[in-house]
């Protein structure tokens, strides 16, 4: 990929110009018509846009200070999963209003016994007649209280292996039977929740894909959310970025102490790393490649960086760093601000207190260490010690004569 971006005089530059100088404050919905909330989407939704395009977009966006809607679970994880199973009338039903993030969209896949072996859960989907019947219960889910739409993982045979049997709803959060209970964080916010599922009835177009084979789309759609929790920003690619901390390092006069003086550098560092993955990622989405083992990296080095991040912002406070001088932010408020100069300290109080979750949501860093063991190093899944084998011989064993 060439990363060079075209002059000025670029015709897409100008392009995009043209449609800004006639839609000189956009809304969410012109945005979404024009292709620009999700270029690299196929055409109506998108531009089919290739990287550099993207990049185009993003850049010519930004400069006019337009930013797109904010609907983080139904743009970057239920539109693509709908995008490349769901129907025609699916697609034309959800797209256009979740870009324009007149719905918000939730995630109803973990479970109180399921969350990081989420193959083994216990929600039940069961057909009568022209709808499916859904009981069990759902946790961690974000934004549920906001939210106009779930994407629904349950268990339609109960008999089959653990990654079969699973199919992939679309799941009305305003249905009966649908019940929402916050789970309050240390933060004093309320990002999460528990939903309880009492004979939910889900129309039968509300399901995705093939019965019982939901399972292949739920990691889709979890590709696609290790992809999108490891954004720029640090609260899951949301919020403040290492840029931002950055800039506030400048403004105050840079760092005399040379330990924290090299932490700064390391940051530096582990951003560009990301910054170059992040690039590689969009390039194989664009030509059509479904996340791989390279989001699950992506998500655990993005974790971790973000913790380093409101880490050194605490420590650079020195014992101010103790107090919290305002009023925390509203989650939802943290989320809805994008990226830009964040000098609000309330931000970063909020952020040092959620980032121990950032290594938790969306697949453990343990769960993302197993799966690049696996699918990028080839270790064996398990060391089979019953048989009294080390992993050497397991490894001799299963080699090729």
């Amino acid at each position: 990929m060439d990363f060079e971006l075209p002059s000025e005089d670029d015709p897409r530059r100008q392009e995009i110009r043209d449609w800004l100088a006639v839609n000189p404050e956009p809304t969410g919905r012109q945005l979404a018509e024009a292709g620009y909330v999700a270029p690299h989407w196929p055409k109506p939704w998108g531009l089919d846009a290739d990287p550099i395009h993207q990049i185009i977009i993003d850049d010519e966006l930004r400069r006019a200070s337009v930013k797109r809607p904010n609907n983080m679970i139904g743009i970057g994880w239920a539109g693509p999963t709908i995008l490349h199973a769901g129907t025609d009338a699916q697609k034309e039903t959800y797209l256009f209003p979740l870009l324009a993030a007149e719905e918000i969209w939730c995630q109803l896949f973990s479970e109180p016994g399921a969350g990081s072996d989420l193959a083994n859960l216990g929600t039940r989907a069961e057909r009568d007649g022209d709808e499916w019947i859904i009981n069990g219960q759902k946790i961690w889910t974000s934004l549920a209280q906001f939210s106009t739409y779930g994407i629904l993982i349950a268990r339609t045979n109960a008999d089959a292996a653990k990654h079969k049997g699973v199919s992939y709803f679309i799941c009305p959060m305003d249905a009966p039977g649908v019940e929402i209970r916050p789970i309050i964080e240390m933060t004093g916010g309320h990002t999460f929740n528990e939903v309880f599922l009492t004979d939910v009835r889900i129309p039968a177009e509300n399901l995705v894909g093939e019965v019982n084979e939901g399972w292949t789309l739920a990691k889709v759609t979890l590709g696609n959310e290790r992809v999108s929790l490891s954004g720029g920003g640090a609260l899951w690619g949301q919020g403040p970025t290492a840029d931002d901390l950055f800039d506030l390092i400048t403004s105050g006069g840079g760092i005399a102490d040379p330990v924290l003086r090299q932490r700064a550098a390391q940051l530096w560092i582990e951003a560009e790393i990301l910054r170059l993955i992040r690039l590689r990622t969009v390039t194989a989405a664009i030509k059509g490649r479904q996340p791989g083992p390279e989001a699950s990296v992506r998500k655990v080095l993005a974790d971790e960086h973000g913790q380093h991040i409101m880490s050194l912002y605490k420590d650079l406070t020195g014992a101010n760093g103790m107090l919290m001088d305002q009023a925390e932010p509203d989650r939802k408020s943290v989320l809805m601000k994008g990226q830009g100069r964040f000098a609000d300290p309330g931000i970063w109080d909020y952020g040092y207190l959620f980032a121990p979750a950032l290594t938790i949501g969306g697949g453990t860093g343990d769960v993302q260490r197993n799966i690049i063991a696996e699918r990028v190093l080839d270790l064996p899944h398990d060391i089979d010690v019953e048989a009294g084998k080390t992993w050497a011989e397991s490894r001799r064993a299963a080699a090729p004569a």
